[in-house]
């Protein structure tokens, strides 16, 4: 099955199965940032991570680009202090590690300042060989955004996190891959495949709500301590001990065949989803 909307023509959404594909969608502009992309990117995300009926999220660019940053067809009044009245944040969309289920960025070529930052908040990458990646605000004057301060040390480390963000250097796909940023560099025609091909993977094989809980302990680790990751830890491996689906996938490998997951993110998750949904 596979449905398609659009909300609105800069971002369009898809079902695929179990998959949704979001497309950033101003290829002419290499598919520069706009607050209304940005609009619809966070309601597709919100829309994600409520529906049960999506287990993983590809996020792509249509044309040749994923993202080439914010829209800069303001010229030097693109960085301008924006009015106090209205909110702003760094980070203009819900970040990915937010949601629930797998975020993954399909960066089928150039990702940019916030198009970068934006493809390093989800869960995966995978790149293109022609394309070309990196956050270059520090040789335009202004700070990196999207939480990449945050967010770059706790993927490389500090020195490469600074080599980054202070040198403002592009890299290419491979670069990517040997600095741990992407799982793999792929000719462009073949990174939305893969990306979809992991996509399957993860919502058949691999129990919804587990998966959403792994993911969520695994982004929070970062600033807990041994002792809280193990009370935590321990409590939700007691939460999904004893549900149908820790029988049902048991069953299913002995049996030999698919699983028939039946775990819910939205009615079984253990306390309150912590989603901060930005404003726009």
């Amino acid at each position: 099955m596979s449905t398609e909307t659009s909300d609105p023509d800069d971002l369009t959404f898809e079902q695929r199965g179990a998959v949704a594909v979001l497309r950033l969608n101003r290829p002419a502009a290499m598919n520069a940032f706009t607050g209304t992309m940005g609009e619809a990117w966070n309601r597709a995300y919100q829309r994600c991570d409520q529906d049960d009926s999506i287990r993983a999220v590809v996020v792509t660019g249509n044309g040749k680009a994923f993202c080439a940053g914010a829209d800069m067809s303001g010229g030097g009044d693109t960085f301008d202090s924006p009015d106090a009245k209205i909110p702003f944040s760094s980070s203009p969309v819900t970040p990915a590690w937010q949601l629930r289920k797998p975020v993954i960025a399909a960066m089928n070529g150039h990702a940019i300042g916030l198009g970068f930052s934006l493809g390093l908040q989800c869960d995966f990458r995978i790149a293109a060989n022609e394309g070309k990646y990196g956050l270059v605000q520090v040789r335009r004057g202004v700070m990196s955004d999207g939480c990449s301060h945050w967010l770059l040390p706790r993927l490389v480390g500090m020195e490469r996190a600074l080599e980054i963000l202070l040198l403002g250097r592009t890299m290419s796909g491979a670069e990517l891959v040997e600095k741990g940023l992407a799982m793999k560099s792929l000719p462009a025609a073949d990174v939305f495949d893969a990306a979809m091909a992991l996509a399957e993977e993860i919502s058949l094989h691999s129990a919804p709500l587990v998966t959403a809980m792994a993911k969520r302990l695994a982004w929070d680790s970062a600033d807990m301590s041994v002792d809280e990751m193990d009370q935590r830890e321990t409590a939700w491996l007691l939460h999904t001990m004893g549900m149908p689906d820790a029988i049902e996938g048991g069953t299913a490998f002995f049996e030999k065949r698919p699983p028939q997951w039946t775990g819910s993110v939205s009615r079984h998750w253990p306390g309150k989803p912590k989603v901060k949904h930005s404003e726009q």
